[in-house]
């Protein structure tokens, strides 16, 4: 097993722990790591999953100093996207329930993968003036989000307010994404887990294939969102290297190296 990946069993429930210090940054082995996990709880006994994160940090996201260390390798920062947007679509396609266990900050790719995810739990921050957050902040470092991450917004949220949460790039504190719906449900910290597998346990008593049939058309959209022709990642990368990109990437960049 990928050593950025963990994996606990909860009975029949297996939690996939994202396990990159110190903030989970999504760079391609996590990427893969991700989806063998994935893949094995699906070949194995596992009825269900929950994707959970560290402690404060569910994920900030795609790691972008190893994205702007490629350079002009555009063949490579094109595999790291779509190793990303792999990731992303097996949890989407996942034949069996999953549930994110969002246990802080997810930011960006975190908030994709939370999306994509069929229930959310976000934990609350023990300071309320530091509450965590999620959202699609890529705007606010100069990143376009592409038309199959847009449409996990709109799914969820509703097509307007999606459009007003992705154009400005904002962070939702935890209490209002559960108020519009971006998150389903919040625990304290130390319970989101727990929570996460209370919520797929009267779900497994369900008749299984009549449960499992049902969440397969319900969710073909999800699916359909980040097929390859709905990302348009050839334009994405090239769109990477414009001026004004580069520029907010790179001030990203000098602000997490304080």
């Amino acid at each position: 097993m990928n050593t950025y990946v963990q994996t606990i069993d909860h009975g029949r429930i297996r939690e996939v722990r994202l396990a990159r210090p110190p903030v989970n940054a999504l760079d391609p082995a996590l990427c893969r790591g991700l989806i063998a996990a994935l893949d094995a709880a699906v070949s194995g006994e596992a009825e269900a999953v929950v994707l959970s994160g560290a402690p404060g940090i569910f994920s900030a996201g795609l790691d972008v100093p190893h994205l702007l260390s490629l350079g002009q390798d555009r063949h490579a920062l094109h595999a790291a996207w779509g190793a990303f947007f792999g990731a992303a679509r097996t949890l989407a396609a996942l034949r069996i329930p999953v549930v994110a266990a969002i246990t802080g900050h997810a930011p960006a790719g975190g908030c994709v993968l939370a999306l994509c995810c069929d229930y959310r739990v976000m934990a609350r921050s023990t300071d309320p003036q530091k509450p965590y957050a999620i959202g699609m902040n890529e705007t606010q470092v100069g990143l376009a989000v592409p038309e199959g991450a847009q449409q996990l917004m709109r799914r969820v949220v509703g097509q307007h307010r999606a459009e007003r949460l992705l154009v400005a790039g904002d962070m939702i504190p935890a209490e209002e994404a559960l108020r519009i719906g971006l998150v389903d449900e919040l625990a304290d910290a130390g319970h989101v887990v727990p929570r996460a597998i209370a919520w797929l346990e009267p779900l497994l008593r369900l008749p299984r294939a009549p449960m499992l049939q049902t969440r397969a058309l319900a969710r073909a959209d999800l699916v359909q969102a980040l097929e390859p022709d709905r990302l348009h990642l050839d334009r994405f990368v090239e769109a990477w290297y414009e001026p004004d990109t580069q520029a907010g990437l790179h001030a990203l960049l000098a602000k997490l190296r304080k």
